[in-house]
């Protein structure tokens, strides 16, 4: 899953970028409006966290942006404002979610869990397609018998199939989702990647598309 991070406070950016690449989010890190709007009318990402007091362009101008071209990526606010007006005002723009500064961490993954699982149509805190089974609380996939924990980037992938079952994800929208800004990645990654995850969840977890990509059965 890819995250983009509005945030214009260095500290509190910087720790929220490790906190969510430890939890296995792919992180991309903006610090004003007009930067977020560029990004977004440019890159592909999957949620948006947003802090409301930036400079150039303040938060809830970047909201009504995003909500004026028909977007509904998910947005959480997170702001120091913790007055009823301002809650009303973005979750009345179009806001997913509302976080009052300081927040806790597990509370901030929590909730973008559960924006996420909307998103996708799923109330379910468990990912799955009737067969393969993914937390994302836990990072622990399921096929059968056999349960195994994944590593932050294994558990990147098999999510950004699970959302999808049934659809082919090729070899740059995996990339996309699992890699950030800054982050290198290896000609040969999502193979190896892939896999890692059959090795631990069995041959059929995840089908190669010959050509076109790869897929988790839909849903039976």
């Amino acid at each position: 899953m890819r995250i983009l991070l509005v945030e214009d406070d260095p500290m509190i950016g910087a720790a929220l970028c490790v906190a969510l690449r430890d939890a296995a989010y792919a992180v991309d890190w903006v610090q004003d409006g007009e930067a977020a709007i560029r990004v977004l009318s440019n890159q592909e990402h999957q949620a948006v966290l947003l802090d409301l007091g930036l400079p150039k362009l303040d938060g809830l101008a970047v909201l009504k942006k995003i909500r004026s071209n028909g977007s509904t990526l998910p947005v959480i606010i997170m702001t120091a404002r913790d007055g009823i007006e301002d809650r009303v005002k973005g979750l009345d723009l179009g806001a997913d979610d509302y976080l009052v500064k300081p927040f806790d961490m597990d509370e901030l993954l929590a909730r973008l869990r559960a924006t996420l699982r909307r998103q996708g149509g799923q109330a379910a805190a468990l990912l799955s397609n009737g067969i393969l089974n993914l937390n994302p609380a836990t990072r622990e996939a399921s096929l059968g018998d056999k349960t195994c924990l994944l590593s932050a980037r294994e558990f990147s992938l098999l999510q950004a199939l699970l959302i999808r079952p049934g659809a082919i994800l090729n070899r740059t929208q995996l990339e996309e989702t699992i890699y950030g800004w800054n982050e290198e990645v290896e000609s040969n990654a999502i193979d190896f990647l892939i896999h890692g995850l059959r090795k631990k969840l069995g041959s059929e977890a995840i089908k190669n598309v010959r050509g076109a990509g790869w897929m988790v059965a839909k849903n039976s």
